[in-house]
């Protein structure tokens, strides 16, 4: 008897991590939370984005909320912390208007959800749960389809042919009412007269949305039912090395490290000024370029430390004390590399002023020392099963606190007073910020305040935005720039302060500055 070839089983790692139970379908309170998470999308996040993200964001967690107590899973303390985390970093566009401190914090804050969800305690884990939810988008919404389909709901039998009757009747109507609109203009005026006025430009836009946030809320709800449990995705040790195979390369390496930060104390016992006044020393390449080697240099020690600790000897106790001294060795000497990295980010900064990018990257500098700390702590301590969870939290933190900072301000306020000290300043540069940084800008002589607060004001323009998708950064800004309104002739002013509109090149600023 013939037998139709087998599909072959799903890969190990698949199955290990699979749901404990395919989930139960869905109560109609479940479904009707993910109707009403797509009809609040639709409504409120169409104008723009401020607390309305939280307020949509509240209808998918009580579509998750109950599916997971319908499924029996309890409330961890660590679903609490990543909860509060989400929560904390949808604040952002509600305090902030900078699109680039917003877009990275609503990425970071699905990323948390996504882990409230999943929970997680290895590296698989965090770091797999952090993307989990993305998978279970389709199938979420298949699943709630079918519940609806195949639920029995109280009073179904009667509203299921009269909501039918309304489909039929609307479809029918416009139909005719469209050809005899066309074939008389009196009956056209007529139906024109009785037939609401409905503003349907952003009519696409709002079913987009809706679809977004009920796929959005009912794949939340799918995951918190049943998720995937990527702890138990198989991660196997790597092969244990030789101790002279294995330490001759750290003690290298610790080597050269020891000997950089013994030239960063003598520079700084001897005075950074005395070293920047050597010949062929330009002090602007010294800093830029240092801090971007020093940057690489500290993302490779994280690669080296995780590497190094996978092949580590650890047959015995004096194996382990050695991987214990060479590699936390290593990571102290890194923070070395850490601060002068730093420094010379702010002395870059003292000369030629903050930017985006370099804001963003000291950022990412700090956020590196921590993780350098936490693997330090993890070496020397008991048990290191607290670091995945330690370190992506604080990858978590570091995103909150960038845009919670608003770093437009933060750029405006620092370039703002050193024009107070130096009477040096980009108005050039400080035109491309977010209203966030009208603050600042409001406090420049009148032509240069003039200049820089141009573009701003164009684009925020006239029209106020409702509550809900404004944000406070944007209203402080509308209300200092009423008070003191933007001069017409601002072009004006920008050539008189060396500023040339619509010209790539905006005034003399040193080449290193840009």
């Amino acid at each position: 008897m013939y037998r139709p070839p087998q599909p072959p089983p799903p890969p190990l790692w698949l199955r290990l991590t699979a749901p404990a139970s395919s989930p139960a379908l869905p109560r109609l309170r479940v479904v009707a939370a993910g109707v009403l998470s797509g009809l609040v999308a639709a409504a409120l996040l169409t104008d723009g984005l401020g607390v309305n993200v939280l307020i949509w964001a509240a209808f998918g967690t009580a579509a998750a909320g109950l599916a997971a107590v319908a499924a029996g899973r309890r409330i961890r303390p660590w679903t609490v912390v990543w909860a509060l985390a989400a929560l904390v970093l949808l604040l952002v566009p509600a305090l902030t208007e900078a699109s680039w401190a917003v877009v990275p914090a609503l990425l970071v804050a699905a990323g948390a959800g996504s882990l409230a969800l999943h929970g997680g305690r290895r590296w698989p884990g965090v770091l797999l749960g952090s993307v989990g939810l993305w998978p279970h988008l389709i199938p979420g919404l298949a699943w709630a389809l079918v519940a609806v389909r195949t639920r029995r709901h109280p009073g179904r039998d009667r509203l299921v042919p009269v909501l039918k009757a309304v489909g039929v009747s609307v479809v029918l109507l416009v139909v005719f009412g469209a050809l005899f609109a066309s074939a008389d203009a009196a009956v056209a005026e007529l139906l024109g007269n009785l037939m609401p006025s409905v503003d349907t430009a952003d009519l696409p836009m709002q079913v987009l949305l809706f679809a977004v946030g009920l796929v959005v809320a009912v794949g939340a709800a799918h995951t918190a039912a049943a998720p995937r449990r990527f702890d138990r995705y198989p991660v196997q040790p790597g092969r244990e090395r030789g101790r002279v195979e294995w330490a001759v390369p750290l003690v290298a390496l610790n080597l050269l490290f020891g000997v950089f930060a013994a030239v960063q104390a003598v520079v700084f016992a001897g005075g950074y000024e005395a070293v920047m006044r050597k010949p062929g020393v330009i002090p602007a390449e010294y800093a830029r370029q240092g801090f971007w080697q020093l940057l690489v240099v500290t993302l490779l020690v994280l690669v080296v430390v995780a590497l190094a600790k996978r092949w580590a000897p650890r047959s015995t106790p004096a194996d382990r004390l050695m991987v214990k001294a060479l590699l936390g060795l290593l990571g102290t000497l890194t923070l070395v590399v850490v601060a002068s990295a730093l420094y010379r980010m702010h002395r870059y900064v003292d000369v030629f002023g903050l930017t985006r990018l370099r804001i963003s990257v000291a950022a990412v500098e700090i956020w590196l020392g921590v993780v350098v700390v936490l693997a330090v702590a993890a070496l020397v301590s008991a048990s290191a099963r607290w670091l995945p969870r330690a370190v992506v939290l604080s990858a978590v933190t570091a995103a909150a606190v960038f845009g919670l900072v608003n770093p437009d301000a933060l750029i405006a306020e620092q370039n703002v007073q050193r024009y107070e000290q130096s009477g040096k300043i980009d108005i050039a540069y400080l035109r491309t910020l977010s209203a966030d940084a009208v603050p600042a800008l409001d406090r420049l002589p009148e032509d240069r305040r003039t200049c820089a607060l141009q573009q701003i004001a164009s684009d925020l323009g006239s029209e106020r935005l409702p509550w809900y998708a404004t944000s406070l950064a944007e209203d402080d800004a509308r209300r200092i720039l009423a008070a003191r309104p933007v001069s017409p002739l601002a072009d004006a002013a920008c050539l008189r302060v060396g500023v040339y509109v619509g010209d790539s090149r905006y005034g003399s600023v040193d080449e290193y500055g840009r």
